[in-house]
């Protein structure tokens, strides 16, 4: 991991909102790719062992992802994500929630905001993560939100390059 690029987690429960700002080495497109194409977040978004299992994703405003984080013992934890604001390569937002294996949404949820920038080949992404109930908000918390986050955002770090050299 390249200790000199950013990495900051704040949580705020006065706002009920998580701030996350992030840095990659590796090109805008790349990790906007990362973010927003299945066949990558798949590889990266679940904290080791387990694994992340997309059933379907639409990315397109209006678009859903519905997926879920799989244990090594086959245990199923769903979410899904609706695409409610999308401005190609520099920002996503999103209403995330936590679901059952029918797609059924437990509310509230919380809506994210995802904005990307490059300069000087390093691309910063910032998080803010807005929770409409602050019960939810430290139940995410409580779940180890912040170490899970990290741990997935490290695993990124260390995929991009080999997804740098794919054709």
């Amino acid at each position: 991991m390249n200790n000199s690029l950013l990495f900051d987690f704040t949580v705020d429960k006065a706002t009920k909102t998580v701030f996350v700002n992030r840095e990659f080495a590796a090109n805008l497109s790349l990790v906007w790719d990362a973010f927003t194409k299945q066949e990558i977040l798949d590889q990266w978004w679940a904290p080791k062992p387990w694994e992340s299992k997309t059933k379907f994703m639409h990315f397109a405003v209006g678009g859903r992802r519905f997926y879920a984080m799989v244990s090594p013992e086959g245990q199923e934890h769903w979410s899904l994500q609706q695409y409610t604001s999308i401005s190609p390569i520099t920002n996503f937002k999103m209403l995330n929630a936590f679901a059952d294996k029918d797609e059924n949404p437990q509310l509230p949820g919380s809506e994210w905001d995802l904005n990307f920038s490059e300069q000087n080949g390093i691309t910063k992404v910032s998080v803010t993560i807005y929770n409409e109930s602050l019960d939810r908000m430290e139940q995410m918390i409580a779940m180890g939100f912040q170490g899970g986050f990290t741990m997935i955002l490290n695993y990124l770090e260390k995929l991009l390059p080999t997804l740098s050299q794919q054709p």
